[in-house]
């Protein structure tokens, strides 16, 4: 028999909380008891209700609210119950039979929580948390705690306003204390004090001392002294260690599916495009003006022929963000909350980001991992050779690799191994991720990252027919190899033989460096100093000619000669030319390439600053990444 002391019973279908990772999305039917006390649910029915499968407190109650319909797994008649446990809020959602009974339960469950000194949060998710999407249907927040993006309805607004808490604690009429409004309710001050973030991808562990994540979770950084893993706890008290890429902090836009953050114009313009999808969007960074925003949404309006228009998110004076004047908003989430809904003067309603083919690489396969054990290891087709040995297609536990199989005395190999340690720690996403070494066998095998597209220069000798007249789509490949060069030159590396043969070109026509490093171990290269140190000519400065002096700047002058090759599509520089004439051609003529057919001037002009015979007047990495950024996010060449 129902309890007598209960207030509210009915039989209602639950949806699973999914508190763990492993548990299904699934719906059961169950009998339900309001007591004064709490919120309870049965297996069984009314008349013969069977085990509690579960029970919330009244007092931890933070919002009771209907759910849109159809948001629910397409179901109508859906009410939701948020509630705090262990520092955690959770959601309890239900479906009634019909809207009466629902109304019906949310007001009897409101005031229950209320007459238990409950306080209802401000704003409340009007969709739900789905772990196929792995973020609310209502809003795109991947973290299942976030705040919500829907102010409460009037009647929980008054509840919420009609009380006030005395110094005693205990609940008094607004009327008889000063009218100062109470305080939006927070989280518990010690949470404050952790460095909480929400994991954006999900983790498997790939080494003992690792820690899994699950996509939409909040983890508590313990140790974030390491560049690319941190040390961190889950809400079950488990630690280890994660890939500081994987996770955002709790307010960071990175915890949106629709922020992408260093995107340029004509990669985001190359992704929607793929997507083709009216009204899909994306937000990233503006490169003309830093701390800034741009919307860029695809269109299939045929009025102008352009399908991708960009719209910068401005700010008012007070702070407040728009794209539109007449609506304006306190957050970036909740301008984009509304266009979703709301044309509100753009060329289309927002609808869904791009999906995000995959995840970021990690700095090395585990936190500590560096040989690659070769019984996981399973190498396959060969892509290609050269002086150093081949290279193939491979797989390592699940994940396509690229394995590089070194011939036996075409390498420093003790001192590469020691090397490649501090390359595994190098992690950036225009710089091919070195995983690890194989040093137990022969061949020496490195395995990298597997970029399906292959070398720079073969790509755009392929598909020079289309790209020799797309100037933005060009100056795009320039780009994204300076910005994995200037994170070398951050960290005072040099990489000795950068070219567009050198540079990898994945999905979505995304460029790496790659082989940074190796030139000091791998002699392949076409030209021997006195000294015996090998290097490519034709991609040398002055002091590498005549003094073997290498540094960033060196570096800098072959940027400029690769800027020369993509702008070519994959011509061969100096191509009429033997070794010693470039050498006279460079350093005692004081020449230079020519400027190559359709290059804009302004283009031309940085590689000149590239080339600059003084290596200390050649602009840095960073400067030239800024630079090229610029005219890459306006269009202007001019």
């Amino acid at each position: 028999m129902a309890n007598p002391d209960a207030v509210k019973v009915g039989y209602l279908l639950k949806r699973s909380q999914n508190k763990g990772r492993i548990t299904a999305e699934n719906y059961k039917g169950r009998f339900f008891q309001l007591t004064k006390m709490a919120l309870k649910y049965y297996d069984g029915t009314i008349e013969k209700p069977g085990r509690k499968k579960g029970e919330i407190p009244l007092k931890m109650v933070k919002v009771v609210e209907k759910v849109k319909d159809l948001m629910l797994e397409n179901k109508i008649n859906a009410f939701q119950v948020v509630y705090q446990e262990d520092l955690e809020y959770f959601t309890l959602y239900m479906v009634a039979t019909h809207a009466h009974e629902r109304d019906d339960w949310v007001k009897a469950i409101r005031k229950g929580a209320l007459d238990q000194d409950a306080r209802f949060l401000e704003k409340y998710h009007c969709g739900v948390w789905t772990k196929k999407q792995g973020r609310f249907n209502c809003c795109e927040q991947v973290d299942r705690s976030a705040m919500g993006c829907v102010v409460c309805s009037s009647e929980t607004q008054a509840i919420s306003q009609a009380f006030v808490d005395n110094p005693q604690g205990e609940k008094t009429p607004k009327q008889s204390v000063p009218a100062c409004p109470p305080p939006v309710p927070e989280r518990p001050s010690m949470e404050k004090k952790k460095l909480v973030y929400i994991a954006i991808y999900d983790y498997e562990p790939a080494e003992d001392g690792d820690l899994e994540l699950c996509k939409g979770d909040q983890y508590q950084i313990l140790d974030n002294s390491r560049e690319h893993w941190w040390l961190a706890k889950n809400r079950k008290g488990e630690q280890g260690y994660i890939p500081s890429n994987y996770v955002k902090k709790k307010f960071d836009l990175e915890i949106y599916d629709w922020y992408y953050k260093d995107l340029s114009r004509t990669q985001a313009e190359g992704i929607l495009k793929q997507c083709s999808k009216e009204g899909c969007f994306l937000v990233r960074d503006s490169a003309s003006t830093p701390g800034q925003y741009s919307l860029s949404v695809y269109t299939q309006d045929s009025t102008t022929g352009v399908p991708v228009r960009h719209y910068h998110i401005r700010k008012t004076p007070e702070g407040k963000f728009f794209l539109s004047e007449q609506h304006v908003f306190v957050s970036i989430p909740e301008v984009i909350t509304y266009h979703k809904h709301n044309a509100g003067g753009l060329v289309t309603r927002l609808k869904e980001p791009p999906h995000r083919s995959s995840k970021p690489t990690t700095a090395g396969f585990g936190h500590s991992q560096f040989e690659i054990d070769p019984s996981f290891l399973e190498i396959g087709e060969e892509l290609g050779a050269g002086c150093f040995g081949s290279v193939h297609k491979g797989v390592f536990k699940g994940t396509y690799v690229a394995v590089k199989r070194i011939k036996e005395g075409t390498m420093g190999e003790d001192e590469f191994i020691e090397e490649a340690k501090i390359m595994t720690q190098l992690n950036n996403k225009n710089l091919v991720q070195l995983y690890g070494v194989v040093t137990k066998q022969r061949p020496l095998c490195i395995v990298t990252e597997l970029m399906r597209n292959g070398a720079l220069n073969r790509y755009l000798q392929r598909h020079s027919a289309r790209l020799k007249e797309q100037t933005g789509r060009l100056l795009d490949f320039c780009v994204q190899v300076s910005q994995g060069m200037a994170y070398l030159e951050s960290r005072n590396f040099i990489h000795r033989d950068l070219a567009a043969r050198n540079c990898l070109v994945g999905d979505n026509s995304q460029v790496k460096v790659a082989d940074f490093g190796l030139t000091r171990y791998v002699l392949d290269d076409e030209y021997q100093s006195s000294a015996g140190t090998k290097f490519p000519v034709k991609w040398s400065p002055p002091e590498v000619l005549q003094y073997t002096r290498f540094s960033s700047k060196s570096d800098v002058w072959a940027f400029g000669v690769l800027m020369w090759e993509v702008f070519t599509c994959g011509q061969m520089p100096y191509h009429n030319k033997r070794n010693v004439d470039v050498v006279d051609y460079v350093v005692t003529q004081n020449r230079r390439l020519e400027r190559p057919t359709n290059t804009p001037g302004v283009i031309y002009q940085i590689m000149l600053r590239c080339w600059d015979k003084e290596a200390d007047l050649r602009p840095s990495f960073k400067d030239l990444c800024s630079q090229l950024l610029v005219f890459n996010q306006t269009g202007n060449y001019s």
